[in-house]
């Protein structure tokens, strides 16, 4: 089963770890779509690594099979049916009207599911971190 998730991936820290290591657990082959600057910006901060910084450090996770950029923000039937996607997973911590907004097309497929988000670990804690080190 081709598992599909999307991320920003800035700062990779643990917590993309566990998502990663959990959707792998879903299925037998995990493809991970990251997105621009551009769709990021859209609803949260400008990343502070590039889309190819992105892409290469969670290249190196040893449970993600394939890494494509410019991933959509809305996952739609052409993307899931190009990428042969049996199963879309996101992490339980979005809003429901986010998740309907994004995942609509996969919920009403039946091909998504969510998983348990890792708390105390963000890379908006971790820049608080870095600017408190600073001061």
């Amino acid at each position: 089963m081709r598992v599909y998730v999307d991320a920003v991936a800035d700062l990779f820290h643990y917590g993309h770890v566990n998502f990663f290591r959990k959707a792998r657990a879903c299925g037998d082959f995990l493809l991970v779509g990251i997105h621009d600057d551009k769709v990021v910006k859209s609803y949260k901060r400008l990343p502070i690594l590039s889309m190819a910084e992105r892409i290469a450090v969670v290249e190196g996770c040893r449970y993600v099979d394939e890494v494509i950029g410019d991933a959509p923000l809305a996952i739609d039937h052409s993307w899931i049916e190009r990428h042969q996607i049996d199963l879309v997973v996101h992490s339980n911590d979005l809003s429901e009207e986010f998740q309907t907004r994004m995942y609509k097309v996969p919920i009403e497929m039946g091909i998504y599911r969510t998983v348990t988000y890792t708390p105390a670990i963000s890379t908006t804690d971790i820049i608080k971190r870095c600017k408190a080190a600073t001061n």
